[in-house]
């Protein structure tokens, strides 16, 4: 089955995707994306995704970027078309970017699915993954909002380049300005604290994620305290579990921060009531789907 991808309003071959070197896209980072994974085939959480693609063209403003509610109509309909070459029980990550086009010339929009790439995180339900603070911090708001979710990224490439050197296999944890724990590097952070609850750094300087929203929701179903505030690395790593969330994954455990262990160095307790929540919510056992086709390639 010949993969599809939708380009500028055509439908075309995945493997015809391609970007003119003169798209700002590309000469200057300008571009706006959101990234989705389905369950059971059904992009997860669409309207929550669309809601804050659209808020982020609004903070990039000044190019009409088209139908945004027909573009959501057409992201389904591709994975739809592209699940056809899946097991049943398998899934996709769609992946949808705008940018403002040539000068002078229209904006391109681009959607394509991907079967997900499991074997990156399937073994880390288990082993936890382990993070190294990087010297290089989050980009100041001042340069662009938290809330702009975009593809200028080179802060994260660094810091997780200065994280593997340090510590192979490790990621990222990114501080702000001010010296506060930010983000993992594409990546909410979770702190838990049994005299305390989750802990999340405050809205305001993080990218507001999807799947971060539907931890909270967990939280609240669960009655698991909840609360957001600045913390330091030095905080987090006396926290007695620290997650991870983010759209392909949905949670992973962080069980070492700069070398020395989180909690007891082991996936915890509540990440397993979280994740076992969320498998819940959707109706697939998400570690063990991540496990059964980690070895499959395409």
């Amino acid at each position: 089955m010949q993969r599809l991808a939708y380009w500028n309003g055509r439908w075309v071959a995945e493997s015809s995707l391609s970007l003119a070197v003169e798209d700002r896209g590309f000469l200057m980072g300008a571009t706006v994306t959101e990234r989705l994974r389905t369950f059971g085939s059904q992009l997860f959480r669409l309207e929550d995704h669309w809601t804050r693609l659209r808020h982020s063209l609004e903070l990039v403003g000044g190019t009409d970027w088209g139908d945004l509610e027909e573009l959501a109509v057409t992201a389904q309909r591709l994975v739809d078309h592209n699940a056809r070459g899946l097991d049943a029980d398998d899934d996709q990550g769609l992946v949808v970017f705008l940018t403002p086009g040539p000068s002078g010339g229209d904006p391109t929009v681009c959607l394509y699915s991907r079967p997900l790439p499991f074997a990156q995180w399937a073994n880390l339900y288990r082993t936890g993954q382990r993070l190294v603070v990087s010297s290089h911090r989050q980009v100041p708001s001042d340069c662009w909002p938290p809330a702009l979710k975009c593809r200028s990224r080179m802060h994260y490439y660094l810091a997780d380049q200065e994280a593997s050197r340090r510590e192979p296999g490790s990621r990222a944890l990114v501080l702000d300005q001010r010296g506060h724990v930010a983000e993992a590097t594409t990546a909410n952070v979770i702190c838990y604290f049994e005299t305390e609850g989750l802990v999340t750094p405050r809205a305001e300087f993080v990218l507001p994620g999807v799947s971060l929203a539907v931890v909270r929701e967990l939280a609240d179903d669960l009655g698991l305290p909840w609360c957001e505030r600045d913390m330091t690395p030095k905080e987090c790593a006396t926290a007695d579990e620290m997650f991870l969330c983010s759209t392909s994954p949905c949670l992973l455990p962080v069980t070492a921060l700069d070398g020395q262990p989180i909690g007891e160095g082991r996936p915890g307790p509540v990440f397993e009531t979280l994740i076992a929540a969320w498998s819940r919510l959707v109706g697939r056992d998400i570690v063990g789907q991540a496990r059964q086709y980690a070895e499959r390639t395409f």
